[in-house]
């Protein structure tokens, strides 16, 4: 049986040169343009997703806590007074932060938190 002119000599190093140069577009288009990413990317962003999530989720607890907490009202009073980047950790130190059941707040609930607070007025 006798091959195709297509695997013979100069023809099949134009085919296998086609082959490569259509891999590496491929994979040039589905990294730059395509939205594809490695497994670690990947697993990075859902790290991050679900932090924000759970801070989202919390924030507004965490703010309910402050406002239904003993002198209320004092304590938003001292919160403004405080500079923007110290109002997370004034939130913590207060406690409102943290959910029932759990022994620290997590991540960034308090500067959320902190956010939302004074945002009230």
């Amino acid at each position: 049986m006798q091959n195709s002119v297509w695997y013979r000599g100069e023809s099949l190093t134009r085919l296998l040169q086609g082959v490569a140069v259509g891999a590496i577009a491929t994979i040039v288009i589905g990294f730059g343009w395509g939205g594809w990413v490695l497994g670690s990317s990947a697993k990075e962003m859902a790290d991050n997703a679900s932090t924000s999530a759970v801070v989202a989720a919390i924030a507004p607890i965490c703010a309910d806590q402050f406002q239904r907490s003993a002198d209320a009202a004092d304590n938003l009073t001292a919160l403004k007074k405080v500079s923007t980047w110290d109002q997370g950790s004034f939130v913590e130190k207060g406690g409102w932060a943290v959910m029932p059941g759990a022994k620290a707040a997590d991540s960034g609930v308090p500067q959320a938190c902190a956010a939302l607070l004074s945002s009230v007025k």
